[in-house]
C-alpha cells in the first residue's frame, strides 16, 4: 500500500501518518524502487491501534509508551490516569456550566456588567456601585470604570483563591456606611488631576483620601516592589503622571498603615 492508501484506509490523513513516522511512533516500511514507502497490513494494524489509542485521548508521548508495552500492562497504567484526568475534566466543566448559568440569569434580568462576564461577587460590587453612581449628580467619574477594569484584569490573572480574597475584600469595603460615596469623591478628584502635574497638591491629599478606602488585605507588603514587575509598568502607564502618583503614594501610605 501507498501512504495515501493506507491513510485511507485507517481514517487519518497522510500527513499524520508522516508526524508519527517523525515521532517514532510507526517505523518506516520497506522502499520500493522507485522509493515509494510500501506499507504492509501490520502496519495498518498499529496505526489502527494508534488512532484508537490518540481517540481515547492519550498525548502521542503516552501511545509511545503503550506500544513500548506489548503485553498491555502500561496500558491499564495510561488508561487509569487517563480516567482520573477525565473525571476532574468533566468536574470542571461542571464548575464553569454553574457559574455560566448565574452569568445567564445575570444577563437575562439585565444585570450583567458591562465589564463582565465576571464572577458573581465581582458583579454585585459592580451593581453597587451603579446603584451609588445612580444617586450622585452628573456622569459617573472615568476612574470609576478604570477601577472596573483593573478589577476585572486582576480577578482573571490572578489565582482563583486569591482573585476570591480580593473580590471579597473589596465588597466588605464597599458595605461600610458611606465608603462608596467617599469612593466616588476619590474618583472624581483623581479625573481632576489627569492633567495635573505629579507634584501638585493635591497628589497628596488625594492619595491620603484613596488610602483609607483601601482594604489591607490587597495591600502589598512591599509596595516599592510592584514597580519591577511588568504589569505595574503597563498599569501606571494608563494613567497620567499625577494619578499614578497618587497611586503609588496611596499604596505606600496603606502599606505603613497595615504593618
Amino acid at each position: 500500500m501507498r501512504i495515501g492508501e493506507i491513510a485511507g484506509l485507517v481514517g487519518i490523513t497522510t500527513r499524520a501518518v508522516r508526524h508519527y513516522h517523525h515521532l517514532g511512533l510507526l517505523p518506516e516500511p520497506r522502499r520500493l524502487g522507485n522509493g515509494y514507502r510500501d506499507y504492509t497490513l501490520r502496519d495498518a494494524v498499529l496505526l489502527a491501534r494508534i488512532r484508537r489509542l490518540t481517540e481515547l485521548g492519550l498525548g502521542l508521548d503516552e501511545v509511545r509508551d503503550v506500544l513500548a508495552d506489548d503485553a498491555g500492562r502500561e496500558l491499564v497504567d495510561v488508561l487509569e490516569e487517563l480516567d482520573a484526568d477525565l473525571a476532574r475534566q468533566q468536574g470542571e466543566i461542571g464548575a464553569r456550566r454553574e457559574r455560566l448559568g448565574v452569568l445567564l440569569e445575570q444577563a437575562r434580568a439585565g444585570r450583567l456588567p458591562a465589564e463582565g462576564p465576571v464572577s458573581p461577587g465581582l458583579a454585585e460590587l459592580f451593581g453597587d456601585m451603579a446603584r451609588a453612581s445612580e444617586r450622585l449628580p452628573g456622569p459617573e467619574p472615568e476612574m470609576a470604570a478604570r477601577d472596573r477594569e483593573v478589577l476585572t484584569l486582576l480577578e482573571t490573572v490572578v489565582p482563583e483563591a486569591e482573585g476570591a480574597r480580593l473580590v471579597d475584600a473589596m465588597r466588605t469595603m464597599a458595605g461600610a456606611p458611606g465608603a462608596l460615596e467617599r469612593a466616588y469623591q476619590v474618583y472624581a478628584r483623581l479625573d481632576a488631576l489627569a492633567d495635573a502635574a505629579p507634584d501638585d497638591v493635591r497628589v497628596e491629599e488625594t492619595a491620603r483620601a484613596l488610602a483609607e478606602l483601601v482594604p489591607d488585605e490587597v495591600v502589598p507588603d512591599d509596595p516599592a516592589e510592584l514597580d519591577d514587575t511588568a504589569f505595574a509598568e503597563v498599569f501606571f502607564a494608563d494613567f497620567s503622571a499625577a494619578q499614578a502618583a497618587v497611586l503609588r503614594r496611596a499604596l505606600r501610605i496603606a502599606a505603613e498603615r497595615a504593618r
